[in-house]
């Protein structure tokens, strides 16, 4: 039966007991602004400029920053409304420890003493790596910086790791593999230069609004647009070309896109010769791949791929942008591989108008990973495991290389080596395994199993639950520091107000732990600055090249693009200008990709391929957006999307509740019955919690190189709920299901 739609009062119940709402009729006209601060929104890897007005030590508004030339003012709904979240009253003001009650209060020193406590008593049981830790792509790069280094050097472990690990690691892995450096070949503004915009596996109206007006100024330009995704987005509804193909093909696809360029002609080959090798293996590796051929795998009719392939190849300059339509996946760093194939066969790289692009999904997706937080990686995004690269860290650390751990385990790893019994205790910041990983029942056994687990967060998030001690943290506006943008720009975040009540800023946290855990050396710092300055230094000479960057110049020029190796250096825009890229050869990599299916596909149990995303009214796993009140009114829960054939068999109209069930698990959410989307597809967003999680469905399967998980298709079957009782009943059931 159809459901109505949520209530005030139902919203309260089933998000929580707040939502954070501007007063009736607005803001008094009357209140004193103390300040405004020139800083950037907490919300995805665009880090639009905005200024926040502050009265009182509390966030009260905004106003567009103009001058900022990434947005120049624009701001998407998250933005609009991410100011609602300083002041919200679930916001952490004290530690808390879980006793038989329930959550308590507890001071600052005996919650410290006893994280310390714990890590030397698991350590001292079952070794150093027993204690792992888990950080964000939403705090600082001084951060980022900072828990790297905290987790080698004062925890001693070597299992330190990143929720960007679920964002665009399969795009790093193909961008270092085929390139040699891992970041956006280009700044947006090469966008409208372009003549054709290829867009595959991002819903940019929605995930990344800001970047749509870059499109639009190339469309005015007289640019085609490209788009290919399984469902027909906003943007895409204005496409020149839409490939609407099946999840999980994405390799097949541009292999025919590429195949067909070849039977075409339409190769840069000037640019081949001299920029590039191993051209001829990866032609050899699509030589089957036909347009027909692709039809069968991708349900993309062949002639759609070879007007692609003209689109693509005919025109001098062209930019490709993907997103995590293409990476999540267990062949995800394959499926980037193919694009930047068909990048390079255009000679699409260091010239204006040109690029292939990641669309960075987290504030600081690109910055978290650059500085060493990574399993694999140190800061200058140096190779863990290369000699040369842990000897140059040591000796900036002031260390021996042996000192330093080896690479540990990938954030999804973890999870499993706590349910094998390896891993013991954990510190996580900044992430909410219980909303953001796959196979939500998996996640929670691991985190029942934990003999110790502290949360630093400034909500009481669904993973904080599970947590022996949470420490309140610091929100975006309540520190200051650097983030990278999806372009590369590195900019300066601006503290607008102080933490409130009795929370910390989040370095301040780990360096009062640093220095119980005795390694004071390692951490001599009054603050973020003291840490920047430090990373200029240990960076110097590595890809991810800070050392010219002051917080001063960041932010007399807007930001600046790494890699800027001294302060007279105008930092990189553009990369690979004159056909260099970052491999000692100056030529970039080829590298053949020969589609494989995902590791899930459909049977008669399971007939239908589940994709998951984001709506633009919520932010990763929707601890921050899921409490405000306007951004929860225009997409108050998940919706199950499906196509009108679809819905017919099984006698499904929009409203009814949906139970939607994998091998691994089932939730329920009403039907959203639209016709842009393919028939043998659902789309479930992944921003709710309990019982809500989209990730309740999706496979932990990982990609060998990336260990990114594949959230982006697996096979499910649905069906019609009918409670045979009111909304209310039907809300009910919705709720107890998963």
């Amino acid at each position: 039966m159809a459901r109505a739609p949520l209530t005030e009062a139902e919203l309260i119940e089933t998000y929580g007991p707040h939502l954070n709402r501007e007063p009736k009729g607005g803001w008094d006209r009357d209140i004193q602004i103390d300040k405004v601060v020139d800083t950037h929104c907490c919300f995805c890897g665009q880090q639009c400029g905005i200024k926040l007005k502050v009265a009182d030590n509390a966030v009260v508004g905004f106003e567009p920053w103009y001058d900022f030339p990434f947005n120049e003012g624009k701001l998407c709904p998250k933005g609009v409304k991410r100011y609602l979240q300083g002041s919200h009253p679930d916001r952490l003001l004290e530690p808390l420890q879980r006793t038989d009650a329930g959550f308590e209060p507890t001071e600052w020193d005996p919650a410290l003493e006893r994280v310390v406590d714990e890590i030397h008593r698991i350590q001292a049981a079952y070794g150093k790596d027993a204690f792992s830790v888990i950080s964000g792509s939403s705090l600082t790069t001084e951060k980022t910086y900072l828990m790297g280094k905290f987790a080698r050097m004062a925890v001693g472990t070597a299992n330190i790791d990143y929720n960007g690990r679920l964002c665009m690691v399969s795009a790093a892995g193909a961008n270092k593999k085929a390139l040699g450096m891992d970041r956006a070949s280009n700044s947006w503004a090469d966008i409208p230069l372009a003549e054709v915009v290829f867009v595959a596996g991002a819903n940019i109206a929605e995930c990344a609004p800001i970047t749509t007006d870059y499109i639009w100024r190339a469309r005015d330009n007289g640019a085609k647009l490209i788009m290919a995704d399984p469902r027909v987005t906003p943007l895409a509804r204005t496409a020149d070309c839409f490939l609407g193909l099946r999840p999980g093909t994405d390799s097949a696809l541009m292999g025919a896109i590429l195949n067909e360029m070849i039977s075409r002609d339409l190769l840069d080959h000037d640019f081949i010769a001299e920029h590039t090798i191993g051209f001829e293996e990866a032609a050899a590796a699509v030589a089957e791949m036909t347009p027909k051929a692709a039809q069968e795998i991708t349900g993309v009719p062949a002639s759609r791929i070879e007007q692609a392939a003209e689109l693509w190849g005919r025109p001098k300059t062209g930019v490709l942008l993907h997103a995590r339509g293409i990476e999540h996946h267990s062949k995800g760093v394959q499926n980037v591989l193919s694009c930047i194939n068909i990048g390079l066969a255009a000679g699409r790289y260091g010239k204006p108008g040109c690029g292939v692009m990641t669309i960075t999904g987290q504030a600081n997706g690109q910055g978290g990973r650059e500085q060493g937080q990574k399993a694999d990686q140190l800061p200058g995004a140096r190779d863990i495991g290369n000699p040369e690269h842990r000897a140059v860290v040591a000796e900036r650390w002031g260390c021996s290389p042996e000192d330093i751990p080896q690479a540990g385990l990938s954030y999804q790893e973890q999870f499993q080596a706590i349910l094998d019994g390896d891993i013991k205790g954990m510190l996580l910041i900044c992430t909410n395994p219980m909303v953001a990983l796959p196979d939500t029942n998996m996640v929670k056994a691991a985190l029942e199993k934990l003999e110790f687990f502290v949360v630093i967060d400034f909500f009481l998030s669904e993973t904080a639950h599970h947590a022996d001690l949470v420490l309140p943290g610091s929100l975006h506006e309540e520190d200051e520091g650097v983030v990278t943008t999806a372009e590369g720009r590195c900019v300066k975040i601006n503290a607008a107000v102080t933490p409130p009540g009795n929370a910390k800023r989040d370095w301040e946290i780990i360096l009062e732990l640093a220095n119980r855990l005795g390694a004071q050396r390692y951490f001599p710092y009054e603050g973020p600055e003291d840490i920047f300055e430090e990373i200029r230094k240990v960076s110097a000479g590595g890809m991810a090249d800070y050392a010219g960057m002051t917080w001063d110049r960041i932010t007399a020029e807007h930001g600046l693009f790494w890699p800027c190796p001294t302060e007279d250096h105008p930092g990189t825009p553009r990369l690979y200008e004159g056909g260099k890229f970052a491999h000692p050869d100056g030529k970039a990599r080829f590298i053949p990709v020969t589609y494989q299916p995902a590791a899930e596909q459909v049977d008669v149990d399971y007939p239908l391929l589940l994709t998951t995303g984001r709506v633009i009214s919520q932010f990763l796993s929707g601890t921050q957006t899921r409490r405000i009140g306007p951004l929860v009114d225009q997409y108050p829960e998940p919706l199950v999307e499906m196509h009108p054939r679809l819905a017919e068999r099984h006698g499904i109209t929009t409203g009814d509740l949906v139970r939607v069930r994998s091998r691994r698990g089932e939730m329920t959410a009403p039907a959203q019955v639209v016709e842009t989307i393919r028939p043998d597809t659902v789309f479930v967003p992944y921003h709710w919690a309990n019982g809500q999680q989209a990730n309740l469905l999706t496979n932990p399967v990982l990609d060998p190189g990336s260990k990114i998980p594949e959230y982006k298709v697996c096979a499910v079957q649905i069906e019609r709920v009918t409670t045979g009782g009111t909304p209310q009943d039907a809300r009910d059931t919705r709720l107890t299901t998963g």
